[in-house]
């Protein structure tokens, strides 16, 4: 616990492993079988309990509960787990539980998280690197969020949803489909409505790439054929563009829940978030 500094009103229970660095502040509470990496600062009244890791130089804010057992009740009370990825930024209120023992048995959060205020990872789950989840935004047990995805403030996943890297969510949306990776997705339920261009943009992504990914998109989603029958040609024709193939094997290899898809009649890419 070298240069670590623990407040006088706070509980540290024998057991718990403090990196160097660390800050706990007043009326927090660590469990004894917390591991705090190197730097992190919890702010007050914050809950570190059950087997849970926060990474180095994470900084939690008041109220937050961290380690909670799952909410399910087919969990027997197993030793499961969580880990935080470091750099991490975990605003007041936030909750992420354990796994359960019938399921992965571990709930895994990547680095360089931003999540808001009163925002859920439930158990099992498995977030990926540079992800926010903004105020509130529920994530339903054993779901798989991949890198740079951002979910909207009051939007609840459906558990077992899986969501593709650099996917948007936007606000007050209910997600009860697998989203593929770079779209953006809106509404209750949710549907796809194009792209995240400016997630795109932000990465790099060279026009080439964004037109071809558009142009994939407009006939993978085709009404005339089924989708299983457009996912072939594409992977055919754009095989020789990564992101596009990316999204080929996000869908053919589905997990338990159905794709979104673009609202009814209409397979095109508005790239704008509308409901028009």
């Amino acid at each position: 616990m070298s240069d670590s500094f623990i407040h006088p009103a706070a509980v540290v229970e024998a057991g718990a492993v403090v990196g160097a660095g660390v800050r706990v502040g007043p009326f927090c509470h660590v469990g004894p079988d917390a591991v705090l990496g190197d730097g992190v600062e919890l702010v007050s009244h914050v809950s570190v309990i059950g087997v849970t890791s926060v990474g180095a130089g994470t900084k939690v804010y008041p109220h937050a509960v961290l380690g909670g057992p799952p909410q399910d009740m087919k969990h027997k009370g197993g030793r499961t787990t969580l880990t935080i990825g470091s750099n991490c930024t975990i605003r007041e209120y936030v909750t992420m539980h354990t796994g359960t023992d019938g399921g992965r048995g571990a709930t895994v959060v990547g680095n360089n998280g931003f999540f808001l205020v009163a925002a859920h990872v439930a158990h099992d789950c498995i977030v990926g690197n540079n992800v926010t989840l903004t105020n509130q935004a529920t994530l339903g047990g054993h779901c798989e969020v991949g890198d740079h995805v951002i979910i909207g403030g009051l939007t609840a996943v459906h558990q077992n949803v899986r969501i593709g890297r650099r996917a948007f969510l936007g606000g007050g949306s209910a997600v009860v489909g697998d989203v593929i990776p770079f779209a953006m997705a809106v509404g209750n339920r949710a549907r796809l409505r194009g792209f995240n261009l400016i997630g795109m943009r932000r990465a790099g992504m060279a026009r080439a790439q964004v037109l071809a990914m558009r142009e994939a998109y407009r006939r993978i989603f085709d009404p005339a054929r089924t989708v299983a029958q457009n996912l072939e040609s594409v992977a055919v024709d754009f095989a020789a563009t990564p992101e596009v193939m990316e999204i080929v094997d996000f869908m053919t290899k589905r997990g338990k829940r159905h794709m979104c898809v673009p609202p009814y009649a209409d397979a095109g890419d508005a790239g704008d978030g509308s409901d028009g």
